[in-house]
């Protein structure tokens, strides 16, 4: 089973957490999500009031070294969605940027200039999903996923 780490943005916006939801349950179907609370409000607002911020920073650090990729949506800008991605380069993670064809923001030259990212336009939720298919196949060909199970 794959361990995916999802990042979208929390602190920097929450209009696309209807689609952070939709993601992750996608997600769902190929391994563990490490990072469920992000399309939950619910539960965003328990951490915010029960955990400290060097907790979350440490405690997502560890899930990003432990994951075998990283998907995220990239729409709503966010500094720390950013630092996930720089992270997650520099551990040798794959990862995997979905930006909504639509937006009214840029896409950070960090993010689609990066040829250790790649990232892919999307339209819908389902067309989101045929990306995350494509993205996850072409892991495990290049052997940094394992195949289902």
């Amino acid at each position: 089973m794959i361990r995916i780490y999802f990042a979208g943005s929390i602190r920097g916006g929450r209009k696309l957490a209807e689609t952070y939801r939709e993601l992750i349950d996608m997600l769902r179907m190929h391994g563990e999500v490490y990072t469920e609370h992000v399309g939950n409000e619910e539960a965003l607002r328990r951490e915010d009031v029960n955990r400290s911020d060097r907790f979350i920073h440490d405690r997502d650090l560890e899930w990003l070294r432990n994951s075998d990729m990283v998907i995220a949506e990239v729409t709503v800008p966010s500094l720390g969605v950013g630092y996930e991605i720089a992270m997650a380069i520099e551990l040798g993670k794959p990862v995997l940027c979905l930006f909504h064809k639509n937006s009214t923001h840029r896409l950070s030259a960090m993010i689609s200039g990066s040829p250790k990212v790649s990232v892919r336009l999307y339209d819908s939720i389902s067309e989101a999903g045929k990306q995350i298919e494509g993205f996850i196949s072409e892991c495990r060909e290049r052997g940094l996923a394992s195949k289902p199970e």
